[in-house]
């Protein structure tokens, strides 16, 4: 669920219409749907009217640069030290 959900805020950074977004999260336009409204409603993103395009806020481009260092710090173990 989570991956959906940063899937959603990257396609919308910079401004994207629910089909683009829809399109680059493989998502049903019922499910798009939801995941738009928990983002918009956490200030993740933003609707803008005059062009109908969805935006990642600037607390959810926080939210993507934490979410990244975080994954940064999970690295797979190879095996190939010991």
């Amino acid at each position: 669920m989570l991956a959906i959900f940063i899937m959603v805020m990257e396609a919308a950074n910079g401004g994207a219409t629910k089909t683009k977004i829809m399109y680059k999260a493989y998502l049903s336009y019922a499910q798009l749907k939801e995941y738009l409204s928990v983002l918009v409603e956490n200030g993740l993103l933003e609707f803008e009217k005059g062009t109908q395009t969805y935006k990642t806020t600037s607390k959810g481009l926080q939210f993507l640069k934490t979410y990244s260092q975080i994954g940064g710090l999970i690295v797979p173990d190879t095996g190939t030290e010991k």
